[in-house]
Parts: structure tokens; C-alpha cells; sequence
């Protein structure tokens, strides 16, 4: 009897999955809610995007001749009536009379997001975690909620609390005088300032951050915590072998990003929170502050815009580079 000879099977090679109309119908409903924020990205970051070549041009406001095909007198400037300079602007940023404020900007924004990064993940966690572990579900959403408002106060009410709070005349400075005390004066006293930004930033964002962590520890199975309660581990224990290896790579991607942000800062904070006090203005100038008093200065237009687009350019690289460590060291945490 023969045998046959078996041939080897040839693969087929598939087709690349690709949306079709099914495809977008089924999932119309995350199509929907994606819908909002990809219109914002495009509106007010993508489509402001070519304004970056404004770094490297000597802004001239013009109105376009009449006969022109665009009407837009920004638009037509920054094209067409604007010439090139090079990295001019960006050598205003290295004068010998602006060299030490533009290292003390960067020195102010880089070492406060790093505070409010360490800071704000640890309390970020633990927030999450106590929530979590609260046996009453109606008090664990009360709580939240209480720790969400502050999300949406104005940093201008925050100001107007810590003038009321910390001026000449303030509340705190006649509760000093009545018992005796000497008194305080916030919008001189430099080492005051980092303590008051970094309550402000954990008042503000603690419990908007502690939302993607309390979700993904909803989404632990529960019987991962009652065998480890049935072979001994307390909460803390729970907490190292169980939750922290959960969250840790949701931590890790969060972190890139905050990286991304390090030069950048949050303007309405910085800007409102010292009230113009120049005595102070060394511990509580950032780059963004920095940014903006340019644009008042009425300095041409490409020095703010070549500070700008270092922010964002060195922003970038540390993403990249962030990205690629976590990569050769955590493939399966990457960002990308």
C-alpha cells in the first residue's frame, strides 16, 4: 500500500483587517465618545500647529492686497510678509541680562512638576486605595465626590482665599497679632511659596487623579484579595502583591506623559495664586509665566513663540526617551 507523501502546508496569507461599515456601526457608540475629544485635538492642536514656524520669523502684521486670494491678515503675515531669521529668536533666550531669569524659570518649573508628580502619584494611590477599601458604597462616592470638586473651582477664587488668608490684613495674620504672634507676610516670604503650590496642586488635582487608579482597581478580581485574606496577607500585604502590580503599569504610562509635560505648567496657578508679588517672583515665575510676560512686554512675537516651541520640543524628546528606557527595560509597559 503507498503511502503518500504529506506536503507541507503553505500558509495563506491573511488579509489586513480593515473597517467597513459593520465595523464602524458596532462600535458607533465609543466612536461617539471619542468624537469630542478628537475634535478638540484638532481644533486647538493640530490646526494651530503650523504657527510654530512664528519661532523662526520676524512677525510682520500686514493686511493682504485686495486682489490677494487669502483675506486673513494673521494668516497672510505669518506666510507671506513675515521673513525668516534663522535661530535669532531664540538667542534672546541666551542674552547675558536674561540667561540667569531664564534658568531660574526652568529650574522653578522643572523641580515643582517633579514635586507634584511624586507627591500627587503617592496620595493619587492612596486616595484610590482608602475609597476602594470603604465598605459603604454610598460614603466611598460621597468622599470621591468631595475630592473631585475642587477640580472644577477657578484657580481665581483659590487666589482671592489665599490673599484673604495670607495678606498684611489677612485672617491669618490677625489671628497671629491676637495671640501674640509676629506677623506673616506670604507675598514676601520666598519659602513660604512651594508650600503653598504644592497644598494648592494636591487640593486641585488629587482626586481627579485618583479616578483611572480607582478604576482599575475595581476591575481586580475580588477573589485574588480573599485568598491572600484566607492564607494570612493583611491589607498592607494585599496592597504590595496584589493592587501595586495592577496599577503599576497604568503608573508607568502616566509617567511618561507627565514627563512629556515636565517643562510646562499650570499657568492659572503660577500666574494667580502670587498675585503680581515681585519680592516672590523668584520661587514662583515659571516657563509659562515667563511666556506670557513676554506677550504683554510687547517683545516681538518670536521670542514668546521660540520659548514656546523649546517647551514643546524638549517636551518631546523626553517622551521619546522615557518611552525607550521603559521599552528596553518593560516592553510590555511601553507607551509605544
Amino acid at each position: 500500500m503507498a503511502i503518500e507523501a504529506a506536503s507541507p502546508e503553505i500558509p495563506i496569507p491573511q488579509k489586513r483587517s480593515r473597517w467597513n461599515r459593520d465595523k464602524v456601526y458596532s462600535n458607533l457608540s465609543y466612536l461617539t465618545m471619542v468624537l469630542p475629544g478628537a475634535i478638540w485635538l484638532l481644533l486647538f492642536a493640530y490646526l494651530p500647529m503650523p504657527g510654530i514656524i512664528m519661532a523662526f520669523k520676524t512677525y510682520k502684521l500686514a493686511r493682504p492686497p485686495a486682489d490677494f486670494w487669502l483675506q486673513n491678515k494673521f494668516i497672510y503675515s505669518l506666510f507671506y510678509n513675515s521673513p525668516w531669521v534663522g535661530l535669532k529668536n531664540f538667542e534672546y533666550l541666551t542674552l547675558p541680562t536674561n540667561v540667569e531669569q531664564t534658568m531660574t524659570y526652568i529650574r522653578n518649573t522643572v523641580l515643582y512638576n517633579l514635586l507634584f508628580m511624586v507627591v500627587g502619584l503617592v496620595l493619587a494611590v492612596a486616595l484610590a486605595v482608602i475609597i476602594f477599601e470603604l465598605t459603604n458604597r454610598f460614603l466611598a462616592k460621597l468622599y470621591h465626590s468631595i475630592f473631585f470638586l475642587p477640580f472644577f473651582i477657578s484657580w481665581i477664587v483659590v487666589a482671592y482665599v489665599v490673599y484673604a488668608l495670607g495678606s498684611s490684613n489677612g485672617i491669618m495674620n490677625s489671628l497671629a497679632g491676637t495671640f501674640g504672634f509676629d506677623p506673616i507676610e506670604v507675598y514676601k516670604a520666598k519659602a513660604a511659596w512651594p508650600f503653598i503650590f504644592l497644598v494648592a496642586n494636591i487640593w486641585r488635582y488629587t482626586g481627579n487623579g485618583s479616578i483611572i487608579y480607582l478604576a482599575v482597581i475595581t476591575g481586580i478580581d475580588r477573589e485574588l484579595y480573599e485568598a491572600a485574606a484566607m492564607d494570612g496577607a493583611g491589607k498592607w500585604k494585599q496592597f504590595l502583591y496584589i493592587t501595586l502590580p495592577h496599577l503599576i503599569p497604568v503608573i508607568v504610562l502616566l509617567q511618561i506623559l507627565a514627563v512629556g509635560r515636565i517643562f510646562g505648567s499650570d499657568f492659572d496657578m503660577f500666574y494667580t495664586l502670587p498675585n503680581g508679588a515681585a519680592t516672590v517672583r523668584d520661587v514662583t515665575q515659571t516657563l509659562d509665566v515667563f511666556v506670557y510676560s513676554m506677550l504683554r512686554a510687547a517683545l516681538p512675537l518670536g521670542y514668546p513663540a521660540a520659548a514656546a516651541f523649546l517647551q514643546s520640543a524638549v517636551g518631546f524628546i523626553l517622551i521619546l526617551v522615557t518611552n525607550y528606557v521603559v521599552r528596553k527595560t518593560r516592553p510590555e509597559m511601553a507607551l509605544f
